[in-house]
């Protein structure tokens, strides 16, 4: 019987060896993901779970479904990893749950009004798929919901290729898309897109994910502090459309220029709150503040003061979405990783992008893209602790 036990608390010792090794530090309160539960084929081509490790212990794991961020694995101020990035821990949820988790969004990120536009005199309508009226995300068939031609470049860098189709989903154009994930020691994870179309079309991507800095799963973000660089947002309709206005944040609950409480504010009694019939919140477009159109700039930083953690994004893109979790309910597709229900105000979103419906505000920075050129983005997500 003594042999059995010391045989077991060997067993378990090696174990546990084995998952700090993988990750790269001690392991914290936080899903260990197995490859095995991503490994499906869908239309046809396989899908799989990929590792991205740099040498401080930071781990980002992604699946070429959707190009989908399924975890982001970073140290709290006492050095124990957690998984700030909400999602699933196998690839059945993915393929019925939220399409949105950490996916790359495009054609066109975030909405497009009444699911057309007209370019160069000839109008296209898209997939009718928000609001019973609008466009939302590339539609039913967008970025998020296909399977990505996945190579691992190395132990930092993945690289994922996708061919859209002319007239997928109302856009016009054949649009050779890639994207690169890559991880610094700096504890960065950097997002390069890059786009090609042989004919004119819109295009704006964005990454989706969904930060908790505390752990995904535990509890409300109103307590992080929040710090957006922009001195102007774009207000909205009744059906998330901008109507066209960039207004000053100045004196209103848009204000986190010089940093606020998420939740200081969100219960105001200010129209830009009202995003359901029953929790006000944040799901909006910020103009970020810029010295030239294309530059690489700080945009947002984020701060969870139990765990220490810090995010800071810079962006080439001239906005920014931020939403504050408002519709997640702890049910279907908000359970996520280890059936941890995801609550409302569960996480923060903040999305570099061109603004929504630029295609239809001749104001709104230009998101046409014609053939011979190149449409390219970088977003960098830096975490910290401080």
């Amino acid at each position: 019987m003594k042999r059995f036990i010391r045989l077991l608390i060997s067993s378990l010792i090696v174990f546990s060896i084995c998952v700090i090794t993988a990750y790269g530090g001690a392991s914290g309160n936080y899903v260990v993901l197995k490859p095995e539960a991503f490994q499906t084929v869908v239309d046809g081509k396989k899908v799989a779970l990929y590792t991205l490790k740099n040498t401080k212990g930071m781990v980002v794991q992604i699946t070429n479904f959707g190009a989908k961020i399924v975890s982001i694995l970073v140290p709290d101020r006492k050095g124990q990893l957690g998984d700030v990035s909400l999602g699933y821990d196998n690839i059945d949820q993915y393929l019925t749950g939220n399409p949105n988790y950490g996916s790359i969004v495009g054609r066109y990120a975030n909405r497009i009004g009444n699911a057309s536009f007209t370019l160069n005199g000839k109008t296209y309508q898209l997939t009718v798929n928000d609001a019973k009226v609008n466009h939302i995300h590339g539609g039913n068939k967008s970025f998020r919901t296909v399977v990505w031609n996945a190579t691992q470049l190395d132990e930092k860098t993945l690289e994922l290729t996708y061919f859209s189709k002319d007239g997928e989903e109302g856009y016009p154009g054949n649009l050779n898309v890639k994207v690169v994930y890559s991880l610094t020691d700096e504890n960065e994870m950097r997002i390069d897109y890059e786009a090609t179309t042989d004919q004119p079309t819109v295009i704006n991507l964005t990454n989706h994910a969904f930060f908790n800095l505390a752990g995904e799963g535990s509890g409300d973000v109103l307590h992080n502090e929040l710090t957006i660089n922009a001195d102007y947002y774009t207000p909205k309709n009744d059906t998330f459309i901008p109507t066209g206005e960039i207004i000053p944040v100045k004196g209103t609950p848009m204000d986190f220029s010089k940093g606020m409480k998420i939740g200081a504010k969100i219960k105001e009694d200010y129209p830009q709150l009202k995003v359901t019939p029953t929790v006000p919140g944040y799901d909006i477009n910020f103009v970020l503040h810029k010295k030239s159109g294309n530059e690489l700039s700080f945009a947002a930083r984020l701060y969870e003061p139990n765990s220490g953690r810090v995010m800071e994004i810079y962006t080439t893109e001239p906005g920014i979405q931020f939403y504050s979790g408002n519709n997640l309910n702890g049910q279907g597709g908000f359970i996520g990783k280890g059936g941890k229900p995801y609550q409302v105000y569960g996480c923060v979103c903040l999305e570099p992008q061109h603004f929504p419906d630029s295609p239809n505000k001749p104001n709104f920075p230009a998101t046409v893209l014609n053939p011979g050129e190149w449409f390219k983005s970088t977003s960098i997500y830096k975490f910290s602790t401080k």
